[in-house]
């Protein structure tokens, strides 16, 4: 599909206004974080399950692995996986919020449908490449973001692929929010990655230069604009 010719309503202009150096305060007192064994463990299953274990792991990415992968990989191709949407509804206190001020990352959450792109990582050593992987994706216990094979639909017919899904009974599970909730926590939160406006921004960018048209992401970044241009105006000259 062309990119769309519709401009965004959310602009660097507006993630300026509302960007700030905020130091890293560490994991929070209290939360449990995954271990090496722990890492280690999800690496095995994940691996034991891996349904063609003669071929390279196939990755379906819907957010910000799209645009910030780290890591290699030797192919795209868009994708669409059923019966999970994008949602911002993982609740963060640190990355892109705080403590005083939390923000919100999106997970694959049940039902709907999302369109992505699949990446097929290098076959050599997926063990290491899993690792890292599983350590952007999940920090603390209990895991919020699950690691699971998924069938997506693609041009060459379904594909078995790694994606992962949000885990309902996380803590940090913020269940369906109003949009205009949503854009109001995204317009303030920020942490030492950033803040959440730019992590939209950044989503919807490369989403639309691969020409996926997310309806709801689209609607919340103009909400986004209008919440900071109401609290965070320009400066006058």
């Amino acid at each position: 599909m062309p990119r769309s010719t519709e401009p965004l309503s959310l602009t660097p202009d507006h993630i300026a206004r509302v960007h700030r150096v905020v130091a890293d305060a560490g994991p929070a007192v209290g939360v449990e974080q995954q271990t090496d064994a722990d890492y280690a463990g999800w690496v095995e299953r994940i691996l034991d399950a891996h349904p063609c274990p003669d071929r390279p792991i196939q990755l379906f990415a819907y957010g910000s692995l799209i645009w910030k992968p780290e890591m290699e990989h030797r192919a795209e191709r868009p994708a669409v996986a059923r019966g999970y949407h994008r949602a911002f509804c993982l609740r963060i206190h640190r990355f892109r919020g705080t403590v005083d001020e939390p923000g919100l990352m999106m997970a694959l959450d049940r039902g709907g449908q999302c369109r992505g792109v699949i990446y097929e990582l290098p076959p050599d050593d997926p063990a290491l490449i899993l690792d890292r992987l599983f350590r952007r994706e999940f920090t603390v216990k209990p895991i919020n973001s699950m690691p699971r094979w998924l069938t997506v639909e693609t041009a060459d017919g379904p594909l078995r692929a790694l994606g992962f899904v949000m885990n309902r009974d996380s803590p940090y599970y913020a269940g369906r929010l109003p949009p205009e909730a949503v854009a109001r926590t995204l317009s303030r939160a920020c942490g030492h990655w950033g803040s959440g406006a730019e992590y939209l921004l950044n989503t919807v960018t490369q989403l639309d230069a691969r020409g996926i048209r997310d309806a709801g992401l689209w609607r919340l970044q103009g909400l986004v604009a209008e919440e900071i241009d109401r609290n965070a105006p320009r400066p006058l000259p």
